[in-house]
């Protein structure tokens, strides 16, 4: 259960900042409580997607992992943002990205930012 909150407070944490760096990638809501319920509803369902969706995608795109020594990755974790973005619009989440480039760099910055708060927060191995 631990585990799964440090993931949750990571994703969070990590669409923040992007939202925060880029135009492309928007989070709207009248209060800044209101603004803070989506923002870890949509990590929630970042999360979802990252468990049940992106390990499938991963294994049919394994030739071209290999044909392109990983970049695919970047591909992939875009598309994993963007179906963030569809789905958050499916239940009434004031969450968008904006187009393929806001969801391209937005995966990296998520990226990056996700892998530093796993390194900070505590996880169950310790």
């Amino acid at each position: 259960m631990k585990n799964f909150v440090v993931k949750t407070i990571a994703n969070a944490a990590a669409l923040a900042v992007a939202i925060w760096l880029l135009k492309g990638i928007t989070l709207a809501g009248e209060t800044t409580a209101a603004k803070a319920i989506t923002l870890l509803v949509v990590a929630l369902l970042f999360g979802l997607v990252n468990f049940v969706v992106k390990p499938v995608v991963k294994l049919l795109s394994f030739p071209l992992f290999i044909l392109t020594l990983g970049l695919i990755t970047l591909v992939i974790n875009a598309l994993m943002l963007l179906l963030t973005s569809w789905l958050a619009g499916k239940f009434d989440l004031a969450f968008h990205v904006g187009g393929f480039g806001a969801a391209l760099v937005g995966g990296v910055i998520i990226s990056i930012v996700a892998w530093a708060m796993h390194v900070i927060l505590p996880d169950d191995k310790d």
